[in-house]
């Protein structure tokens, strides 16, 4: 093999832009993108600004209902998932001896993800990556952010809306509130649909604050100046039995519902508005794209 002569150049986009790139073209929007990654927005349109400053020419249409490809940002989005790919492959051959080496992984999920899918993920996880353990703790969103900016967890899934600037973040999956009674809630009998103002009038069980259901409940009912709540809980299950025990109005994720709603324990309230489907999000400590079976974890939970 010949000697190696080959410079960088300094215009050479780093791998992390490319895949910020990719993240805004599948997304739709530069603030979309952005929340996949974890990245702020103005850091996000700062990093395109200077890879549309390499390339030489406009990549993305920027409009108000988002931002569209340009004909040469088409090729450039082929060309950088062609090299993310390569990059992954790359990382596979640098771990090419890991089937003999045991990871251990510290992991920690919100309620939610833990109760509704988590066990899923971790079942394949494991056929996948048998050589891997890992311990694993149920927190709410908070806490499993806490611990991630400590280092003492390397994986986390929260259902926050809102992460905090320089933290490792994916996004994997999404998920929506509803609102649930029981059966023999005035709601139930409801012939249209509830309004924001009457839900935010009526006391609710909720979840404790720090729980990602909890601040997205508040996101939703901003500007509505709700009244307080008729109980506070720590679990979505307590939360559950409480509203099929008829103490109250709830807002949960569909996810951690699906089966009471199903069976009819609980009843779905339909909102007079489009409920914003919410992130449900892998942050991670170390290196900005993870390696190892922590990746294999990601990539799992984001099929």
């Amino acid at each position: 093999m010949g000697a190696y002569d080959w410079h960088m150049p300094p215009s050479f986009p780093d791998l992390p832009t490319l895949e910020l790139f990719v993240a805004i073209a599948e997304a739709g929007s530069i603030g979309s993108g952005a929340r996949r990654v974890g990245m702020a927005q103005p850091n996000a349109s700062k990093l395109m600004r200077q890879l549309e400053a390499a390339a030489g020419t406009t990549l993305l249409q920027r409009g108000p209902r988002g931002s569209q490809l340009t004909a040469r940002g088409a090729t450039v989005l082929t060309a950088a998932q062609a090299l993310l790919a390569q990059a992954h492959a790359f990382d596979s051959t640098l771990r090419a001896d890991d089937d003999r080496r045991v990871e251990d992984i510290r992991v920690a999920a919100s309620m939610t993800v833990a109760e509704s899918l988590l066990p899923r993920w971790m079942a394949q996880w494991r056929r996948e990556v048998p050589q891997a353990r890992t311990t694993l703790e149920v927190l709410n969103s908070s806490e499993v952010i806490a611990k991630i900016k400590l280092s003492e967890i390397d994986l986390g899934f929260v259902e926050t809306p809102q992460l905090p600037v320089g933290i490792n973040a994916s996004v994997v999956a999404e998920d929506e509130l509803v609102v649930i009674v029981s059966s023999d809630h005035p709601w139930a009998e409801l012939s249209g649909r509830l309004s924001l103002e009457e839900l935010a009038r009526t006391p609710l069980i909720v979840r404790e604050r720090g729980s990602g259901t909890r601040e997205a409940l508040e996101q939703m009912l901003v500007g509505c100046d709700p009244v307080p709540p008729a109980q506070v809980l720590h679990s979505n299950t307590a939360v559950r039995t409480g509203v099929a025990s008829g103490a109250g109005p709830a807002v949960l994720s569909q996810l951690a519902v699906a089966s009471q709603l199903a069976t009819g324990e609980v009843l779905q309230v339909p909102l007079d508005i489009t409920v914003p489907r919410r992130p449900l999000t892998a942050v991670w400590s170390g290196a900005r794209i993870p390696v190892g079976a922590l990746a294999e974890l990601v990539e799992i939970a984001a099929r």
